[in-house]
């Protein structure tokens, strides 16, 4: 994302048109503005973000989701937008937030991904300086670039996604959001996006660096404890490296609220049932019975939602109690 007034940088006295190296150039011009014109450049300076982010579905799971990382404190709380059955937006350059609700209002309302953009961008009389990709429920996309968005800028679509950014070191970022998220078929799709992610940052990513990032994944009924659609919604603010940090934090997700198949479960036979009562002991678990006791550990472990009784046990649970590394 960015704010337009930017744009008054190339008008300044040894700003390099190339505009390749902005931060090399951006001290000398500013000197040579007055000092209350120097504070409200640099006030805008600090308001810069530069953005890719790629929204997508996997529409036999019914997932939809949004990755992005910007050099912008909390992207997540800005540019992703998604509701289960409906589609996914991702709003960025001058981010019209408008975009994301309204969006999604004309997704419910049946408009394809095409429409909904066209909706958008027809109604915003600044739309040559916003960025929107839309996947909608059938797992159409669409994405946009206004032609005053900072190079470079640009985006792509293929089946279930659209993939975006601006102020990018060159278009191979969006080429790798693209090719990760495709050659990445078969896969949870909150790991297709995040493959994504890593895959644009080793491209060149964002001209400015790296600052936060962002995954939202939704479903029906599909978070904690099936009484929210969000799948997983994890966001790192300000990091030095924030996909390797959101990809941590996403491991961890996955070890509390992840999946195992049921026939990857361990049958609790008399000797597992003698090392689990003996564990649970040593934890300080002496509740009256052996159940109450493992129900308690896991509670206070967030294990809950890897735990049915005692006959089986998911292995990432046991895995925990006998002190496995994660």
């Amino acid at each position: 994302m960015y704010h337009p007034a930017l744009r008054t940088f190339d008008r300044l006295p040894g700003r390099d048109s190339s505009r390749d190296g902005p931060g090399s150039n951006l001290r000398p011009t500013i000197r040579q503005l007055s000092d209350s014109d120097q504070a409200t450049t640099l006030a805008v300076v600090l308001r810069i973000i530069s953005t890719y982010s790629i929204v997508a579905c996997d529409v036999d799971a019914r997932e939809w989701g949004v990755a992005v990382q910007s050099k912008f404190l909390a992207v997540g709380a800005a540019v992703p937008y998604a509701e289960a059955q409906v589609g996914a937006v991702a709003t960025q350059a001058l981010a019209n937030l408008s975009y994301g609700p309204e969006g999604l209002a004309l997704l419910r309302d049946g408009h394809s991904a095409d429409e909904v953009v066209a909706e958008l961008v027809a109604a915003d009389p600044d739309r040559e300086h916003r960025q929107v990709g839309v996947v909608d429920g059938n797992g159409h996309a669409a994405t946009y670039t206004g032609g005053s968005c900072l190079d470079w800028a640009g985006g792509t679509t293929g089946p279930g996604y659209a993939a975006q950014g601006n102020i990018l070191v060159s278009s191979s970022t969006v080429t790798e959001l693209a090719r990760s998220f495709e050659g990445a078929r078969g896969k949870p799709l909150a790991e297709r996006l995040l493959a994504s992610l890593s895959a644009a940052q080793a491209a060149g990513g964002d001209r400015r660096g790296q600052q936060s990032a962002s995954l939202l994944v939704v479903r029906k009924e599909g978070g904690y404890g099936g009484m929210s659609d969000r799948v997983v919604d994890l966001r790192v603010d300000d990091h030095p490296t924030p996909i390797v940090e959101i990809e941590r934090l996403y491991r961890i997700h996955q070890r509390l609220f992840g999946v195992t198949s049921r026939e990857h479960w361990i049958e609790v036979n008399d000797e597992l049932q003698g090392e689990i009562s003996k564990r649970l002991r040593s934890a300080g678990y002496e509740q009256p019975s052996l159940l109450e006791a493992f129900n308690a550990w896991a509670g206070t472990e967030n294990l809950e939602e890897r735990v049915d009784g005692l006959t089986f046990i998911d292995p990432v649970v046991l895995g925990a109690l006998r002190g496995d590394a994660d």
